[in-house]
């Protein structure tokens, strides 16, 4: 583990000094890829500290983590786990012979049964509301993941995965209409990031429904929104951005000439060249919540990626992306676990997707 710690560290150390980060995202090597595969390896196993988050109504209810989620108890609370598991197949599918690949795919096939979905799955139902929007949105992120993953043991996950994604489908498709206002701050909750992957998930699995009912409600929120104040960002605590999650989300949503015309009154200095965008700093990574603005550099990376892989006019996004990506990613060495328990997951979708 150690010389594993110490090769993730070099490589990332280079990385940094010689700016080997491209638009099309880092060039990785499968060593590279399997020192980055350590980092939701050495958490989705590990049960406690946990941050469960749940209401209790009785005595009953006072279950371990992994009695209460047998599919998702690590990495401290139950959606870094499920993006942890995303992980686990992201760099997987990338990397198919990768060292640790034999170690990821035995856990994935241990955590995914049908078992213990099931059991998940009795969970959200009894509480309908937790994890609401970012657990969901992860979930169905990794449901996606899986579903393009070329892999004879995929088809197993997604089989066993199936059920739990369907609830939370129906889940959105029901709250939704119900949610008048959108939520626009830069953590957990924020509706527009909640909205992006379950987009991505609706789109690719041909869930008319729950894709009917993002568009109804993107454009209800966000088709009017003008002049995002992206200068007062960011908040102390955010691992979003506001202003360009919510440009993620329409880009995926709109037609090109609505969208570019959306995008100008949205944010007007987007359109220039010289358009500046400083990194969010952290003064003190063994803090639980400063430590979120690693994950904000990671998220506003890919965000500014996607849009100038979308559209060949924004390239020059790029530089501001790798400069995000810069700051944040030698800092994944050695991290505190109030970090490494989620910061995996951000750096490798940074560096690995940019959805169309």
């Amino acid at each position: 583990m150690y010389k594993r710690k110490f090769e993730m560290g070099l490589f990332i150390v280079i990385l940094f000094w010689c700016g080997n980060v491209q638009s099309e995202g880092i060039d990785l090597s499968e060593n590279e890829a399997s020192n980055l595969l350590e980092l939701p390896l050495s958490c989705v196993e590990v049960e406690y500290p946990n941050k469960l988050g749940q209401v209790l109504n009785s005595d009953d209810d006072l279950l371990s983590p992994r009695t209460l989620h047998p599919s998702f108890f690590g990495c401290f609370d139950w959606h870094s786990a499920v993006h942890g598991h995303w992980s686990l197949v992201r760099l997987l599918k990338a990397f198919p012979e990768i060292e640790g690949a034999d170690n990821a795919k035995s856990i994935l096939e241990k955590h995914l049964t049908d078992e213990n979905i099931q059991r998940e799955l009795k969970y959200v139902r009894d509480n309908p509301s937790w994890e609401r929007p970012y657990g969901w949105t992860w979930l169905l992120e990794l449901a996606s993941e899986i579903h393009t993953w070329d892999d004879p043991l995929a088809r197993k996950l997604e089989n066993s995965l199936r059920p739990l994604a369907n609830e939370i489908s129906k889940l959105y498709i029901n709250h939704l209409p119900k949610l008048i206002y959108p939520i626009r701050v830069g953590e957990h909750s924020n509706t527009a990031f909640g909205l992006t992957f379950a987009w991505d998930y609706a789109v690719l699995l041909g869930d008319n429904n729950l894709q009917s009912a993002i568009e109804t409600r993107a454009r209800d929120f966000y088709l009017s929104d003008k002049d995002c104040p992206v200068t007062w960002e960011p908040s102390g605590y955010d691992f979003l951005s506001p202003c360009l999650t919510e440009l993620d989300l329409m880009r995926r949503i709109l037609p090109e000439d609505t969208f570019k015309q959306w995008a100008n009154n949205f944010l007007p200095s987007l359109i220039s060249k010289e358009f500046v965008l400083e990194v969010g700093r952290v003064s003190d990574r063994s803090d639980g919540k400063l430590v979120h603005l690693d994950g904000l550099n990671f998220s506003r990376a890919w965000a500014l990626k996607g849009l100038a892989n979308q559209y060949s006019e924004y390239e020059y996004l790029n530089r501001i992306a790798e400069a995000h990506i810069n700051y944040s990613l030698p800092n994944l060495v050695n991290d505190s676990y109030e970090g490494g328990h989620w910061l995996g997951s951000f750096a490798i979708y940074a560096l690995l997707d940019y959805k169309q």
